[in-house]
């Protein structure tokens, strides 16, 4: 092998003529280029009004900030909780951590390929022919190996790693994204049903209580066996809901369970009933369109368009020579004990120069289908944030119409209050029939349930609404840069 002075001359030579070359494109550029255009200011669609539900107070906090944790604008700790509990536990996300694992496992693989190689070797070899003594063969070795990145093909091989990497990164928040919002809309929906619940008991207490008002006065001759026989009717009717109800919210808590990490079957922390949680108004609000850019899908198909670009990228240098400096120390000895002698040393330097005279187009071919591959994924992205603004769009809709019906059900369960309350003053002062303030008095309860309904379709389009602007991560902190390659001089 060369000495030492000859290969820092050597080295230095070449990374020297390394440096003369252009520098090799920056494949994000390909990635920019796609979104590039601006997005609008703000949305298409009004938002709405509503003076049933409280604003809350503008945050103090960037909007991005917020949007990673927007279940905090439900203040609800029990919501809170179990979104942390799913975010550690859920198959989802264990699942997508661990292939970001190998992502960048594979990106410290390709970023150990730009460097030197070494290699040692050692052996031992006895033999004998015929009757002749029997001979040893003795061998240590030391293999270097460095294939100088003349045209950028190892430094593009290394930028698609390193964008599969943060696209895999980006994959790990659309699964944590997609996750929260599935726990807050079952939680919303187990909330409702213990609502319904109640609602359905006081109504069922109420009709038990009329059979058996009708019963007595069936007795004294004031009602007929035909108002008792309907009295039982709708009492049957009622209770024919609880069975629903509470398969409905058993299913809400298995959905709790599975979703936090648990089995369907287990038992898990949650409270006693309350109202359903409601948001402000403010964080939304605030939220500009621009802030697409930060949903994951989109980082996702922005760091997979510049992979893409790099694998063109290295295809294309692939094309062109490549140069490889390596160089051996080999010592050889019939006997241990001189194996490392200097006589028995050989040294070998190897200066390779190497090009594709005829591949039957196998290179031009290879180009042609990365250049493809750039092509799709560079539509990928267009359509991520097409979809993006879709989506967006879609939740705003849905949010006006349930802030409209929320509204108008706010005001018919007032409507109801009233009426109930004047039949039971009525009621009292005898001016009307038990029946007819039963009837009010279930009135009363279903739009109480209706309203109930509308406010968790209201928090539930809500979440919607953050899973469209990608709340529930936060893009991870850049890595640190890795070492350079050692210099072998």
């Amino acid at each position: 092998m060369l000495g030492a002075g000859a290969l820092a001359s050597l080295a230095l030579w070449a990374l020297s003529g390394c440096t003369a070359l252009p520098a090799a494109p920056e494949p994000a550029a390909a990635a920019s280029a796609v979104l590039s255009q601006p997005l609008a200011p703000q949305w298409r669609s009004p938002w709405p009004e509503v003076g049933v539900v409280a604003p809350a107070p503008t945050p103090a906090t960037p909007p991005s900030a917020d949007l990673a944790q927007w279940w905090l604008a439900f203040d609800d700790p029990h919501l809170s909780r179990l979104i942390g509990q799913a975010l550690q536990a859920h198959t989802s996300v264990r699942s997508a951590q661990a292939a970001l694992q190998q992502a960048r496992a594979l990106d410290a693989v390709g970023a150990a390929a730009q460097g030197p190689q070494v290699q040692a070797t050692a052996s031992g070899q006895r033999a004998q022919v015929g009757s002749a003594s029997a001979a040893s063969a003795w061998r240590a070795g030391l293999d270097a190996s460095w294939e100088l990145d003349w045209f950028g093909q190892r430094q593009q091989a290394r930028a698609a790693t390193a964008a599969e990497a943060r696209a895999a990164a980006a994959q790990v928040g659309q699964a944590q994204v997609s996750l929260a919002a599935e726990v807050a809309l079952t939680f919303f929906e187990w909330r409702l049903q213990q609502q319904r619940w109640a609602v359905a008991q006081r109504r069922l207490a109420l009709q038990e209580e009329f059979v058996q008002i009708v019963g007595w006065r069936l007795q004294a001759g004031l009602m007929s066996s035909q108002d008792l026989e309907q009295a039982r009717l709708n009492l049957a009717q009622l209770r024919a809901t609880l069975p629903e109800i509470e398969a409905a919210q058993g299913q809400a808590e298995a959905a709790l369970a599975v979703l936090t990490g648990r089995s369907p079957q287990s038992e898990i922390d949650l409270p006693a009933a309350g109202p359903i949680p409601s948001p402000g108004l403010e964080l939304a609000r605030t939220i500009p369109a621009d802030t697409l850019r930060q949903r994951p899908d989109v980082q996702r198909a922005q760091e997979r368009l510049s992979a893409a670009a790099a694998r063109a990228a290295q295809a294309d240098a692939a094309r062109l020579p490549t140069l490889a400096l390596g160089g051996t120390l080999d010592w050889r000895s019939p006997r241990v004990s001189d194996l490392f002698d200097p006589a028995a040393l050989t040294r070998t330097l190897l200066l390779r120069l190497s090009a594709s005279l005829f591949d039957g187009g196998a290179a031009q071919a290879q180009l042609q289908a990365q250049q493809a591959a750039l092509e799709q994924s560079r539509l990928e992205l267009e359509a991520a944030v097409l979809t993006a603004l879709r989506e967006v769009e879609h939740a705003l809709l849905a949010l006006q119409a349930s802030a409209q019906r929320l509204q108008h059900l706010q005001q018919a369960a007032d409507a109801a209050a009233a009426t109930e309350a004047l039949a039971l003053l009525r009621l009292t002062s005898g001016l009307i029939d038990y029946r007819i303030w039963l009837e009010t008095r279930q009135n009363l309860l279903s739009a109480q349930y209706e309203l109930s309904a509308a406010r968790a379709a209201w928090s539930a389009d809500h979440a919607r609404l953050y899973k469209a602007l990608g709340g529930g991560w936060s893009a991870p902190q850049p890595q640190a840069a890795l070492p350079e390659p050692h210099d072998p001089a």
